[in-house]
């Protein structure tokens, strides 16, 4: 039997959703003191000095990442530059707990665009958990108040993160799409150097444009300091690490689960550092977004 019910890989894959929640609040703690992009700049720019001495050969100039360059380019734009900002954008005008609901429908926009892009087929039982899927993102998005979505009140922020789910599914269906040296793939500092290095690269242009046409400005301090501090060592590499090794561990499937602890752990932490009391419709989205992914993972087995 796999050991995947070992205490560390449950530690590890309880971690990086609560690291991943974490950095909700946090982002929604900061959103006065710092525009979003440039935000989301800043975290992979010291992201990407930590890692430089541990990655650092997968840059060099006969790194078997360099014929690959365009494919990290894009993984950089989708999961680094274009998710990660689109998130701290979402939370200038909506909650944590709202932010990491919407995003736990990213299986989803994996369905449609694995469906519609990649020719994948989808069985009924992938259908009857998309729809339970959506029914939540859609309570969410209503705010509990069906009315809102015929009115088209919609809070921005919302949307900003459905955007940031599509870019996440593309982001997931290429990395399940790989062509890279296993030697890349196989270590997970040089595999995630390499689409940050790229990803810095599209964070920059994307703050520089945020600073040439937004009022945002930088309100440096011991609160801008110690938020980045956490969201550079912990959403950004330790995350990503235990994430890594739990799923190797674990399997994707297991995996998928303990990703829905994010919301979760965000309706605590705002509670407890934000003063944003969870509503009842959290509850009834968190509830239909769990049951729509349970019914799109399961597998029917086969017996001996």
């Amino acid at each position: 039997m796999l050991n995947r019910d070992t205490l560390s890989t449950v530690l590890m894959l309880t971690a990086a959703p609560l690291l991943w929640a974490g950095n909700a609040v946090v982002g929604r703690m900061v959103h006065a003191l710092v525009g979003p992009s440039m935000l989301n700049f800043l975290r992979w720019l010291l992201a990407f000095a930590i890692l430089l001495p541990f990655a650092w050969p997968v840059l060099r100039p006969r790194s078997p990442m360099w014929p690959h360059w365009r494919r990290y380019a894009l993984l950089g734009l989708l999961g680094i530059g274009s998710y990660n900002a689109l998130q701290y954008l979402a939370l200038q005008t909506s909650s944590p707990m709202n932010v990491t609901l919407v995003a736990s429908g990213v299986p989803v926009w994996m369905l449609l665009v694995g469906a519609l892009v990649f020719k994948v087929r989808v069985t009924t039982r992938q259908a009857v958990g998309a729809l339970l899927s959506i029914a939540g993102v859609l309570l969410v998005l209503s705010r509990g108040d069906w009315q809102q979505l015929v009115d088209l009140r919609l809070v921005p922020g919302d949307l900003y993160m459905v955007l940031a789910t599509i870019a996440w599914a593309f982001y997931s269906w290429l990395l399940l799409r790989t062509s890279e040296p296993k030697a890349i793939r196989a270590d997970w500092s040089a595999f995630l150097m390499a689409q940050m290095f790229f990803g810095v690269g599209w964070s920059a242009a994307f703050a520089a444009v945020e600073w040439g046409t937004a009022s945002y400005a930088i309100h440096w301090g011991w609160p801008l300091v110690l938020a980045l501090a956490f969201i550079v060592v912990g959403p950004a590499l330790l995350a990503y690490r235990f994430w890594g090794e739990g799923v190797r561990r674990g399997g994707p499937v297991l995996a998928a689960f303990f990703l829905n602890l994010t919301p979760l752990f965000a309706a605590v932490m705002s509670a407890a550092f934000l003063g944003e009391v969870p509503h009842l419709y959290h509850a009834l989205a968190f509830v239909l977004i769990v049951g729509g992914i349970v019914a799109t993972s399961w597998r029917r087995r086969v017996a001996p």
